[in-house]
């Protein structure tokens, strides 16, 4: 199992599992638990140490067209977890039996044109430190790359070399959500701007086994990444923006949305185009892909004739899906 955590649960996770396996559970023990849960500190707790009501009710929440059954399945794991962090002396909430949250669901920052324009200003002006020396490298190639691709900030901090073919513009996402590998294809801009970037770095970096390098051996971490947004984000005043504060994790969001709206715009079907939208942003299931369109309700439906009521009968729903 591959234990290159992403949060500040990180260390424990690991000694929470070598005690799994000590005690003779298998080496692929709750592996989905622990790299969802991971994940999903590492996108909505980046700051987070303690394990807090917050972070387990977040974790019991459901998820999409998720059963019940399937939630219930994933509780024992945060409450194994717990306790395992309550012997070790720290403190921990247990979440109670038969909690399943059902509250609504996150609400991202979709962002403009302007204000991806100005993100992009502000990290085209980062200079290297003796700590980082490639960042002014690697933030602009990254940022656009999140945005103009709709990938995840974990699968473009984890490309390697070889997992990009700058000849034909393709990138080769390994063992991303669900354990499930995918290719991303690059609009020509994209492609052109990547290839700038590579004949930099490679100057400076010439052996990197990691496209996006900090060393020779090593890529940013996911935390150093989610700092420099934080604070590039304070700096232009984004706080504010929206109902919840913009985060790193909203250009993929912001990237689908805004996709959705340019096909709209070309007066293409919606009910055709979502299943190659789901496929190019690594989905389990349409019904994920689908939740776009309610970030601006009423828009779509007036604008392009989508019917929400419809949905049930293109997407029916997943029995025993763990997203």
């Amino acid at each position: 199992m591959n234990t290159s955590y992403m949060s500040n649960f990180a260390d424990r996770l690991v000694r929470f599992l070598d005690q799994k396996r000590a005690l003779g559970y298998s080496q692929n023990y709750a592996a989905q638990d622990f790299k969802a849960f991971d994940r999903m500190c590492a996108e909505r707790f980046p700051n987070e140490n303690r394990l807090t009501k917050e972070v387990c009710d977040a974790w019991a929440m459901r998820r999409g067209t998720e059963t019940q059954k399937s939630t219930n399945r994933r509780l024992p794991f945060i409450r194994e977890f717990a306790r395992f962090l309550i012997r070790t002396g720290e403190q921990a909430y247990i979440l109670p039996n038969g909690t399943v949250k059902s509250g609504q669901r996150y609400i991202p920052h979709i962002y403009s044109h302007r204000e991806i324009a100005e993100l992009w200003l502000r990290f085209d002006a980062i200079r290297p430190t003796k700590d980082y020396p490639t960042a002014h490298m690697v933030m602009p190639a990254l940022m656009r790359l999140l945005y103009c691709s709709g990938m995840r900030p974990s699968e473009a901090l984890n490309l390697r070399v070889e997992d990009v073919d700058l000849r034909i513009g393709k990138l080769f996402i390994a063992e991303s959500k669900g354990h499930k590998d995918r290719i991303v294809m690059l609009a020509d801009d994209m492609l052109g701007f990547l290839c700038r970037y590579d004949e930099r770095i490679r100057e400076c970096v010439p052996n990197r086994l990691f496209f996006f390098a900090k060393s020779t051996a090593h890529a940013y971490s996911y935390s150093w990444l989610n700092w420099m947004f934080r604070k590039t984000r304070e700096d232009i005043q984004f706080e504010n923006l929206g109902i919840n504060p913009p985060r790193l994790y909203d250009l993929r969001h912001t990237f689908a949305t805004h996709r959705l709206y340019r096909w709209m715009q070309d007066g293409k079907d919606l009910y055709a185009m979502l299943p190659y939208l789901c496929a190019y942003m690594g989905h389990q299931n349409l019904t994920e892909t689908a939740y776009y369109l309610h970030l601006a309700p009423g828009v779509f439906e007036t604008i392009s004739g989508f019917k929400y009521e419809s949905m049930a009968e293109i997407f029916p729903e997943v029995v025993d899906v763990d997203e």
